[in-house]
């Protein structure tokens, strides 16, 4: 019997993640801050917060759409990754400076577009680079480095708030140290895998290329699209905290839990679906969700609260890998920034929807119907998930 060993995990997916862990610092030192600094600072309502967080993300997953189809297109990846991830670090001090809603929206476009931009690339270089037997756990590992930032980027604002008395424009001004780092070690550390450059060129837009995603793919992207809808900004959890009485400099440990029980799954369960039913492991992380958002809308007492973004971080550990797991497992090598792009793209056009929907619950019914309302998106994810089980064993 031919037993082979399993290969490693390339030392550029290494590197990526750690790109992606120094900005998330950066990042999420801002943004768990940014919903009580745009609230109680600048005045803004909760559908505003809402309808910012929405426009931002969906901007993010638009430009990805261009982003990838341009990196099919030239064969490149690292240099677009590279632009990328420089616009968000530019995009930071406009955070510190901002005295309006205009102003945060205009920074937090910036910082999504420069997201968008470097998304779609590096995801399809994690695919190009890894080996097939191991795309999972390659995955998993970035997404969990990416996580470890975005759970010491709130630990990192949490200690300068108790620090400088509540200081908010000093912590934004400090987070602009880590994105710089992550771009020079994106543009001195990784190196462009021979297979990116090497595969065959195509024009992505081209109605005949299009046709080359098979009907496996455009499934990954409809499910994707309603995991988005019932699961909206994390800037909820956020306001939900506060509204339980959670001290204003302690709010950031909202997303210090939710990310570390993210971080916590990722890799793991990652490695698992390597050896798993995807539609399996997708069911269980939607119950999870599910569940997160019953707890949080059944109180708003520190238990429940905490319950609920524990279990919403391992509904993301055990996700959001195996989706871009699945997009590459179903998509063309030579078309992987294009897939990437459009599964996005759609579902950006749904974290619009839900973001701005929370938003408009929140101020309309209260803190529990937006949770309600993720939780019946959730059940109709879920619903939908098990039918396309039952007819595919048919």
């Amino acid at each position: 019997m031919d037993v082979r060993p399993t290969p490693s995990i390339p030392r550029s997916i290494w590197v990526l993640g750690f790109v992606s862990l120094l900005m998330d610092v950066s990042s999420e030192a801002i943004h768990s801050l940014l919903p009580l600094f745009m609230v109680k600072t600048l005045g803004t309502g909760v559908l505003m917060l809402g309808l910012i967080e929405g426009a931002a993300e969906a901007t993010a997953l638009i430009v990805k759409v261009f982003s990838g189809a341009l990196s099919d297109w030239f064969g490149r990846r690292k240099l677009l990754a590279t632009l990328g991830y420089g616009l968000g670090a530019l995009s930071k001090p406009l955070f510190a400076l901002a005295t309006s809603s205009g102003m945060v929206l205009s920074a937090r476009l910036i910082d999504r577009v420069g997201k968008g931009i470097r998304g779609a690339p590096r995801d399809a270089l994690v695919a190009d680079l890894a080996p097939e037997t191991v795309r999972g756990a390659a995955f998993g590992l970035r997404q969990a480095l990416d996580t470890v930032g975005a759970f010491a980027g709130p630990l990192l604002a949490i200690a300068l708030m108790l620090l400088w008395a509540n200081d908010f424009r000093a912590v934004f001004w400090v987070a602009v140290i880590p994105a710089l780092l992550s771009v020079a070690l994106l543009a001195f550390g990784v190196r462009e895998p021979e297979c990116a450059s090497g595969q065959p060129r195509l024009n992505p837009i081209r109605r005949d290329s299009l046709k080359r995603l098979p009907s496996a793919y455009w499934w990954v992207v409809a499910i994707g699209a309603v995991f988005t809808l019932a699961r909206f900004s994390e800037a909820f959890l956020v306001l939900r905290a506060a509204e339980g009485g959670l001290a204003l400099a302690w709010t950031p440990l909202v997303m210090v839990g939710m990310n570390l029980v993210y971080a916590l799954a990722a890799y793991p369960f990652g490695k698992l679906s390597d050896r798993m039913s995807h539609g399996w492991l997708l069911a269980l992380g939607l119950v999870l969700l599910i569940a997160a958002d019953l707890a949080l809308a059944a109180s708003n007492h520190w238990s429940w609260v905490w319950a609920g973004i524990s279990l919403w971080g391992l509904h993301m550990g055990i996700t959001q890998g195996l989706l871009a797991t699945m997009v590459a497992d179903t998509s063309p090598p030579e078309l992987r920034g294009t897939a990437y792009g459009f599964f996005n793209l759609v579902s950006g056009l749904a974290m619009l929807i839900a973001s701005g929907l929370a938003g408009a619950l929140w101020d309309g019914l209260g803190a529990s119907a937006t949770f309600l309302g993720g939780a019946a998106f959730g059940a109709l994810a879920l619903a939908v998930l098990l039918l396309r089980a039952r007819s595919a064993r048919r």
